[in-house]
């Protein structure tokens, strides 16, 4: 009962936290990272209090998502990253240019 309810107050932690954070932010790359990282954190915390099957497959769903999001995000980053610095380069503007 205890876990249940724990688990129910990290899950809405999560959905508040990811709204703070791309107010705050202004980042929703950043904002799923933290709900996705707390999500993984409840959906452990429910794993280890119960023994079904269903709840070790939400787990794994839950790491395997934030696994994946989480190598689309740092790779469509540095992607721009270097799309960037190509383009400041072609225009003559060094690396460290600002605008």
């Amino acid at each position: 009962m205890i876990h249940s309810t724990l688990v129910d107050l990290i899950t809405a932690f999560a959905l508040v936290t990811g709204v703070v954070t791309v107010l705050a932010v202004r980042s929703w790359r950043v904002a799923l990272r933290l709900v996705l990282d707390l999500l993984t954190a409840a959906s452990l915390i429910r794993l280890a209090a119960t023994e079904h099957w269903r709840d070790l497959a939400t787990a794994a769903t839950i790491v395997l998502l934030r696994t994946v999001i989480g190598a689309l995000l740092s790779t469509s980053a540095a992607a721009r990253r270097r799309d960037s610095a190509a383009s400041r380069r072609r225009s003559g503007r060094p690396d460290s240019a600002v605008g």
